[in-house]
């Protein structure tokens, strides 16, 4: 870490030297109706075509170019472009308001990027939405969900029908890290993944990083989803909902003081339980069944320099058959960050954060009662600085400190029940890294985003430590006390990005970075379940690492109506992690015991085609791919499929607006079936049948695909509220897709086998929503 700080300040010293010669605009560029502040928003000087910046996740930007006079363009996606004369002598603070275009319809499926900048900008493989865009994509139930709208990208699959679960470039969905105003979010989904915790009335901006990824991110393998919340309207009170089939959900924001602070509050709430509750079924009368979440922010600008943000998310499942079982899980997080402006050219941020995920299953049974209970807890600690030392240079560097609690799980019980109370030892260690990156604008037409990341992860005591053989069995073991290093690992995670421009069209790009991981979920499932264990590296589990390759060809045309891009990539996955057969994985002291360790690969090609601007407007995707694993014991020490494997992905989403009150939407969706382990032989014990597995996802199930309609009404236009109606159809001709396929002795034929599939969704799933704010 002391080579990387010292490596930054010689940066500073070395290449401020190369922008003495030139002065400095800065400021803040934020929404004129609302006060929010406006991330990637681009400010160009006209005078300079080459020159140009965009304004970091808080609104910041810094530009340089020797003294003159210019003219400033400040542009964002939905709003009015707005120019400055200036007459640039000294360095100067300019901040601006830009007001809201009167119409968004032509923009609802622009990613902001406007213009050209995606051919411009060295990183590839990120995606950036806007809500309008998740707004308008028809999903399950008509709730609005920004990981069912990812997961239409190219290089992003979604986990199984229906489900929140994505997969990136060959990676298990454990290795995408979620941030949720920099807070790690472990469990990203409600009611078993049918639903995402992110409700998206209280989210501003998205990010989505699958390749290139900038050195301030780590901790995961395959991808960064970087979601803010919105900061509340510093102008005005507004409130804004909607009433759904399944759910409802509020939104009230406002002015602290006004034009310098303001706070949101958003909730939603499911009511299932409230049907069941009126249910004449006797068994499942008084049952439960719902999710809520609850999102709040708040923030004050004590002056242009000086800001202070504070915000939480509050989610948890509740579940429940009367008297029979009940289970129940949530997220809970916490962010304080305040932002400081030392000069024209240095922005800094300081976080502390705090992340807790945790579950609890009851089971009432006279007999076989008993209470499971796990949870994480993260406390962090972060610097962030960004320095723009010239129109050439914007240099970003920092260091966090990140506590790591598991409490992997401990099961009480009444005397009467014949589960026996016992306890797994919680485990406690720190991730700490450093990092520095460099934004170089080499030539006209080559930009360059290379960086490296420091990280060392420890693993500390109290607790006793076992190391396995091959076998499973314990090899040593030691007791460590409070504090004590038990194991640790330091790892360099270069990252470099490179950019180039041929033309205002036309560019190419590739990239390498390398990715550590050192939190592990280990689970034997194909979705995300409130179950899932997480464990540390340690003397038994070394970290992930993950290294990546890809190049890419981008094109715009039609005026920047049109974006094409074709991605490759090819990556290589060391230590990876996996269950033995037969391992048992829920509450086991001894669960790394139960663990193989193998490598894995992932290869593809990705096209995108996206028309941005027009009444009609949509995108393509498709992904061609592979994803391979290898453990010596497993599969007899050959190439496999991962579960994540899938050849062919292929998404279409199309917008029409019809006219100021109608637009009708559509995705149709088509994907390889999931790699499975089918039985390939049975025997028979005592009457019962017993079936036997060899290779490891040797088989397919079949491909799936789903066609889902929407269409919003927009009401008629009143002075003090505004009123929508959306209406969806999800899974049009009622397509029975394959959520999971089991195997039974047939009951129609003696001796043979029969295959039984289940599907979640056997018929078309209407749904409708009234939308209002005032």
């Amino acid at each position: 870490m002391r080579t990387v700080v010292l490596f930054a300040l010689f940066s500073l010293v070395a290449l401020s030297s190369i922008a003495q010669k030139k002065l400095t605009i800065s400021g803040t560029l934020k929404d004129e109706a609302t006060g929010e502040q406006l991330i990637g928003a681009t400010v160009k000087i006209k005078e300079i075509p080459q020159s140009g910046t965009i304004t970091n996740s808080y609104g910041f930007y810094s530009i340089s170019a020797p003294a003159g006079d210019y003219t400033l363009l400040y542009t964002y996606v939905g709003y009015q472009t707005v120019t400055r004369q200036v007459s640039l002598h000294q360095n100067q603070s300019i901040n601006i308001a830009l007001p809201v275009k009167s119409s968004l319809k032509e923009v609802v499926i622009n990613v902001n990027r406007p213009n050209n900048d995606n051919i411009a900008s060295p990183q590839m493989g990120v995606e950036k939405l806007n809500m309008a865009q998740i707004n308008n994509v028809p999903v399950l139930m008509g709730e609005k969900d920004i990981l069912k709208t990812i997961s239409l990208l190219p290089g992003v699959k979604a986990a199984s029908e229906g489900n929140t679960g994505f997969y990136i470039r060959g990676g298990s969905s454990n290795q995408n890290l979620i941030l949720l105003d920099e807070a790690t979010v472990y469990n990203a989904s409600h009611l078993f993944g049918f639903f995402s915790t992110f409700n998206s009335d209280a989210i501003k901006d998205v990010s989505l990083y699958k390749g290139g990824m900038p050195a301030e991110y780590g901790g995961r393998l395959s991808s960064v989803l970087d979601i803010k919340m919105n900061e509340g309207n510093n102008q005005k009170f507004t409130v804004q909902g909607g009433l759904g089939l399944i759910s409802s959900r509020l939104k009230i924001e406002g002015p602290l003081v006004k034009d310098k602070g303001s706070f949101m509050v958003s909730a939603r709430r499911t009511y299932i339980d409230l049907f069941l509750g009126a249910s004449s079924d006797t068994t499942i009368k008084g049952s439960t069944l719902y999710f809520y979440d609850l999102n709040a922010k708040a923030n004050y600008h004590f002056n242009d320099k000086n800001a202070i943000y504070l915000s939480g998310y509050f989610g948890k499942d509740i579940l429940g058959l009367k008297n029979t079982f009940g289970t129940e899980w949530g997220n809970a997080t916490g962010t304080v960050r305040f932002n400081h402006i030392f000069s024209n050219k240095l922005f800094s941020n300081t976080s502390l954060i705090f992340s807790n995920y945790s579950y609890t299953i009851q089971s009432f049974s006279n007999t076989n009662d008993f209470k499971a209970t796990s949870q994480i807890t993260d406390v962090n600690f972060k610097e962030d600085l960004q320095y723009s030392i010239s129109d050439s240079h914007s240099l970003k560097f920092g260091v966090n400190v990140l506590h790591h609690t598991i409490a992997p799980g401990e099961i009480s019980s009444s005397q009467s029940s014949s589960i026996n109370t016992r306890s797994i030892e919680d485990r406690y260690g720190y991730e700490i890294a450093a990092y520095i990156s460099d934004e170089w604008k080499a030539t006209d037409k080559l930009t360059l985003l290379y960086g490296l990341r420091l990280s060392d992860m420890f693993l500390q005591g109290p607790g006793t430590f076992k190391t396995y053989d091959a076998a499973g069995n314990t090899a040593t073991s030691n007791t460590y006390n409070s504090g004590a290093v038990v194991q640790s690992y330091v790892n360099l995670e270069p990252r470099l990005s490179a950019g180039y421009a041929f033309n205002d069209e036309n560019s190419v790009k590739l990239s390498y970075n390398r990715n550590t991981q050192n939190v592990h979920l280990i689970s034997n499932s194909t979705s995300s379940t409130p179950t899932d264990l997480y464990v540390m590296s340690s003397n038994n589990i070394k970290p992930e690492i993950a290294d990546q390759v890809a190049t890419g060809f981008f094109k715009n045309f039609k005026d920047n109506t049109y974006e094409f891009s074709a991605e490759v990539y090819y990556k290589w996955m060391q230590n990876q992690i996996d269950y033995k057969d037969g391992a048992q994985l829920i509450a086991n002291q001894d669960v790394e015991s139960q663990l193989t360790y193998g490598s894995g690969r992932a290869y593809g090609i990705e096209l995108f085609l996206k028309k941005k601007y027009g009444r009609f407007n949509g995108w393509i995707g498709y992904t061609l791919s592979r994803t391979e694993l290898q453990f010596a014991a497993i599969n007899k020490g050959n190439y496999y499929p991962a579960r994540q494997d899938r050849t062919h992905d292929l998404s279409v989403v199309g917008i029409f607006e019809l006219n100021k009150r109608w637009t009708f939407s559509g995705t149709f969706i088509y994907g390889t079936g999931n790699a499975v382990t089918y039985p390939t032989g049975k025997y028979n014990i005592g009457g019962l049948t017993t079936f036997s597995f060899s290779e490891r996802n040797g088989y397919r199930q079949p491909a799936t695909n789903r066609l889902d309609i929407g269409a919003t009404l927009e009401g008629k236009e009143h002075k003090k509220y505004h009123s929508s109606w959306t209406f969806g159809i999800y899974n049009v001709y009622g397509y029975k897709n394959p959520y999971v396929i089991t195997f039974r002795d047939s009951k129609t034929t003696p001796n043979t086998t029969e295959a039984v599939q289940t599907s979640i969704f056997g018929s078309a799933i209407p749904s409708v929503t009234w939308n209002f704010k005032f």
